[in-house]
C-alpha cells in the first residue's frame, strides 16, 4: 500500500453534504483495507483565484494509505462529482498524522483569545 495526501475543494453551497461525502470516501478507502491517517475539515476559505465565479469554497484534507486501484476509484469519483470543484492527489513517502499548519494556526488563534 502507498501513502497519499488528498485535498479537494467543494462548492460552498453544498457544505451541508460534506458529512455524507466524508462517509462515502471513508467507505471507499476502508473497503479494500485502506487506512485513513488524517481527515481534516478546513471549512470555508477564500480561494486564490475565482473558480466558476466563486470566491470561497469548502476544503477537505485526507492522508490515507491505500492500494493504487483505490486511488483510481477516488479520481473517477472526484472527476464526475459536480460539487467538487478541484482536487489534488499527492503520493507521500510516509504517513502524516500530525495537525496541518492551517489547523495549527486556528488552534493558536483560539488560545490567544
Amino acid at each position: 500500500m502507498r501513502h497519499y495526501e488528498i485535498i479537494f475543494i467543494i462548492h460552498p453551497d453544498q457544505s451541508e453534504k460534506i458529512p455524507l461525502l466524508n462517509e462515502k470516501y471513508k467507505k471507499i478507502i476502508e473497503k479494500d483495507g485502506g487506512i485513513i491517517h488524517r481527515l481534516e475539515d478546513w471549512g470555508r476559505r477564500q480561494l486564490s483565484y475565482s473558480i466558476n465565479k466563486l470566491h470561497k469554497a469548502h476544503y477537505i484534507l485526507m492522508n490515507i494509505e491505500v492500494f493504487p486501484k483505490t486511488i483510481c476509484v477516488l479520481e473517477t469519483d472526484f472527476r464526475f462529482n459536480k460539487i467538487i470543484l478541484r482536487n489534488m492527489i499527492i503520493c507521500m513517502k510516509k504517513a502524516v498524522v500530525e495537525l496541518s499548519p492551517i489547523l495549527k494556526l486556528k488552534d493558536d488563534k483560539k488560545e490567544k483569545k
